[in-house]
């Protein structure tokens, strides 16, 4: 999932392993998020929105499906 977590985290002056260890993660899942090879679970996704005072859409950008979406 494509993320602007690199650039939150710079605006606030914070380290890779600064952020992991305020989020309770690792330094290896901060790295995979930027890297967009891992995509945070809901509730650390939470977290970082708590954490930056900003909303989820903020941080992650929902990339458009090339199918239609099926009605819930």
């Amino acid at each position: 999932m494509k993320n602007k977590l690199r650039i939150f985290r710079a605006v606030h002056n914070l380290t890779q392993e600064q952020l992991a260890e305020k989020l309770s993660v690792t330094r290896h899942t901060i790295i995979a998020i930027e890297n967009e090879r891992y995509d945070p679970s809901l509730s650390l996704a939470f977290r970082m929105s708590d954490l930056f005072e900003v909303p989820i859409e903020k941080i992650f950008i929902r990339e458009k499906q090339d199918r239609a979406d099926p009605p819930l």
